[in-house]
């Protein structure tokens, strides 16, 4: 099944989960969509099963603290940033709760951390205006840049570009094979005085880069011009809260959350603000990702995390006291085959996290880039998530 507005639109709360004492700062899906890890303030580490609609597990990283966690290559392993003690970061085994390594370095709190989606590298960025390259069989740094101010940092979907968003006014992008010659493209914005830039993330199909700021603003570039094709407001934010902004996994929408708990969506081609969502947020919406496999997405303020399904779809999954609306077209059977979505995103054969599925002809411009290894073609199942019988949902 394709995503379109209406599809959007239809996009209802299906579950609601409060396991943290204080603020849920980061979370990610794994590259198969059935779970999504978070991390929190309270040190508290929680894995969420997306099909079940239940927990898995809950951990605790009490003496440093966790921050940014990403999923490595391994569905069974983290990497993750402290905001305690120092500002190492650390990689996690879940199967057995041990750490397998330490990735010392930064002297001051990292605020950015990507990792490679074909192989073991990833960057981080820090406010001691570094980027460091890694590798995860490594403890050692494997390349170091120094820049002039605050980075932030993503992988292309290839993994082998990366771009750096430096002092809230450029963007660069460097060739991980020679990145130590300087970026070959430098894309410079109109600086903003009023606020910061604080996320950059590529489209799946590596045609676009969205940054992100602590203002009101979100500005779509062309990734290979980097024009500024679309700036998108219009949503609340007045306090300069981070929140992170998201593309679908079809490169078509972007999402971010607001300061009063919506959630607002172009369509990055147009520009036009498509829908506004309501997550049952209580505050700003902090965290919010898109399923790379399933038709859901979650988002998360202060110490709630809602995971968001397509209404008409599953109709039977908005129980558990979410107050939503009937679909809109009758007599649509509950028990469907799970949907997808049509993507133009083709597989290369090899990359990891995909299971090996055929490949596609590619299409677009002369740079082509293979998707990142949560868009399969075709993306998005819809998930049968059982709804527990308590409305509490995940419990550590």
């Amino acid at each position: 099944m394709k995503l379109t507005d209406n599809v959007l639109r239809s996009f209802r709360v299906a579950k609601v989960f409060r396991e943290n004492s204080d603020k849920i700062n980061c979370f990610d899906f794994s590259s198969n969509g059935e779970t999504v890890i978070s991390s929190s303030d309270d040190d508290s580490i929680v894995l969420y099963d997306c099909q079940e609609g239940k927990p898995k597990r809950t951990l605790y990283s009490k003496k440093y603290g966790v921050d940014l966690i990403r999923y490595t290559h391994a569905a069974n392993t983290v990497v993750y940033s402290s905001n305690k003690i120092d500002d190492t970061i650390r990689y996690l085994s879940l199967h057995d709760n041990k750490y397998i390594r330490y990735f010392p370095g930064h002297n001051k709190r990292v605020v950015a951390l990507s990792m490679s989606p074909v192989d073991d590298t990833f960057i981080s960025g820090s406010l001691d205006k570094t980027i460091r390259l890694w590798d995860l069989r490594s403890p050692n740094c494997q390349g170091l840049m120094h820049l002039q101010g605050k980075p932030v940092c993503s992988f292309d979907p290839e993994g082998l570009i990366f771009a750096a968003g430096v002092n809230s006014e450029m963007v660069k992008l460097y060739d991980l094979r020679s990145f130590d010659k300087g970026p070959f493209a430098t894309f410079k914005l109109q600086y903003e005085r009023t606020c910061e830039w604080t996320g950059l993330k590529f489209s799946n199909d590596g045609k676009l880069i969205l940054v992100s700021s602590n203002g009101g603003t979100l500005r779509l570039l062309d990734a290979f011009k980097g024009a500024v094709l679309h700036s998108f407001g219009g949503y609340n934010n007045s306090k300069g809260v981070i929140l992170e902004a998201s593309f679908t996994p079809d490169s078509q929408f972007v999402m971010i959350g607001s300061e009063d708990g919506k959630i607002h969506v172009w369509n990055a081609e147009s520009g036009m603000k498509v829908a506004v969502l309501d997550g049952k947020h209580t505050g700003p919406v902090t965290c919010l990702q898109f399923n790379p496999k399933f038709m859901t997405f979650a988002s998360a303020c202060s110490n709630m995390v809602a995971l968001l399904v397509m209404h008409f779809g599953y109709p039977q999954l908005m129980t558990d006291g979410a107050s939503v609306a009937e679909p809109s077209s009758p007599g649509i059977p509950t028990d469907r085959a799970p949907r997808r979505v049509d993507t133009e995103t083709r597989h290369v054969p090899g990359s990891s996290g995909d299971g090996g599925a055929s490949a596609a002809p590619s299409q677009g411009k002369e740079r082509h880039r293979p998707p990142h290894p949560g868009a399969d073609p075709g993306c998005a199942r819809m998930p049968q998530i059982k709804m527990s019988g308590s409305s509490q949902g995940l419990a550590g």
